[in-house]
């Protein structure tokens, strides 16, 4: 198992009251949080996101991404549907840190697109892993899911880690002037499934 569960608390937000579950990983520290509503255990198809950290967008507002604006969106729909798990993930910057992220970023402002910019600092398009996502559903005891997801790699990722994707929902949302390079990269070069 790559995290161990810590601690259970209630998360009050905007959008309804979550169950907030703490995980750590002890090889590498770091900490990953579920958010969960309603039953879980023993339950297929739920709804669910696995969301990569992401500081600029989900905290700070930036619009150079869609993160922040997934982020509010899925767990708008949990609340809706009142059942659902959002595994917010400790990988920033697909994998590669915040800092890195920062570097990234400055190239980005000189011309290079997301792709091109992770690997002039030699990193791969995409680090992220999921491995800790199946330890999370598994301790929570969801037995399938639909993913909120446009990224069909992330869906192939879970599949191979045996984690059952019944369906994947299009999660389109925060497209502006600021990221429709951004997007159109991840649709060309991710194979995002993007309109």
């Amino acid at each position: 198992m790559s995290v161990t569960h810590v601690a259970t608390s209630k998360l009050p937000t905007p959008f309804g009251t979550f169950d907030m579950h703490g995980f750590v990983d002890p090889a590498s520290g770091k900490e990953h949080v579920a958010l969960t509503m309603g039953t879980l255990a023993g339950q297929t198809d739920v709804l669910s996101r696995m969301h990569s950290e992401c500081l600029t967008g989900d905290a700070l507002f930036s619009m150079r991404c869609d993160c922040g604006f997934q982020l509010n969106e899925a767990l708008k729909r949990i609340a809706d549907k009142g059942q659902g798990a959002l595994l917010y993930l400790r990988q920033e910057g697909r994998g590669i840190g915040l800092i890195n992220k920062i570097k990234a970023y400055h190239l980005q402002d000189q011309g290079a697109d997301t792709v091109e910019a992770n690997e002039r600092l030699g990193f791969n398009a995409d680090e992220r892993t999921y491995e800790m996502a199946k330890d999370m559903l598994d301790h929570l005891g969801v037995l399938s899911v639909r993913l909120m997801t446009n990224n069909p790699r992330k869906v192939k990722a879970l599949t191979d880690l045996g984690i059952t994707v019944e369906g994947r929902d299009p999660i389109q949302v925060g497209k502006n002037s600021h990221n429709n390079v951004y997007l159109a990269t991840k649709a060309s070069k991710l194979d995002h499934m993007l309109d």
